[in-house]
């Protein structure tokens, strides 16, 4: 019964001192918690000065929608042409679906543990066990549409990708990336 009472005052005692220790640490404002209320200070000014307008023509949500219809379709493909910084065309793929960024990913690319200072946000493995870094949104890779090829590709550095779900006509000449 000793050791029981002895475990609850100490328990006790650790309570009170968390306690104390984090009210001690609330009521000191620190340099960064002054920058942070003269921001919001000076965005309810400016938003009482000039409030955002309300819309009725959603046109943004209009063509997300547009773009989730385009590619939700069964057997859509995604004509990509590549294209020099001069304007002229390298060639172009033919890939089932839209090109995809290494960027993306089936998971979440970080996680969120919680602790003692609130949450850590860690990185996280993607879906072949390895880590990356938001680094590489340049590069992109498909399935390409007539061998089932995987294809990747990158862009920038002059090069460009127009993505169309019809091949240009008025481009008859390109060549066909595809491995055949």
């Amino acid at each position: 019964m000793h050791g029981a009472i002895g475990k609850t005052t100490i328990l006790m005692f650790l309570v009170t001192m968390t306690a104390v220790f984090l009210t001690a640490c609330q009521g000191e404002e620190t340099s960064q918690d002054k920058e942070t209320e003269a921001q919001q200070d000076t965005y309810d000014r400016l938003t009482e000065l000039e409030p955002a307008k309300e819309m009725n023509n959603p046109k943004t949500r209009e063509t997300i929608n547009f773009w989730t219809e385009t590619w939700d379709k069964e057997g859509q493909l995604a004509y990509v042409y590549l294209q020099n910084s001069d304007g002229k065309m390298i060639g172009y793929y033919a890939l089932d679906g839209p090109p995809v960024s290494m960027c993306t990913s089936l998971t979440p690319d970080y996680r969120i543990y919680e602790d003692v200072d609130g949450n850590l946000v860690t990185p996280a493995p993607g879906t072949d066990g390895v880590y990356r870094s938001g680094g590489d949104c340049d590069r992109y890779y498909g399935k390409d549409a007539s061998s089932g090829a995987y294809v990747e590709f990158t862009v920038g550095m002059g090069i460009n990708m127009l993505l169309y779900t019809e091949p240009l006509s008025n481009h008859p000449n390109v060549e066909n990336l595809s491995p055949k």
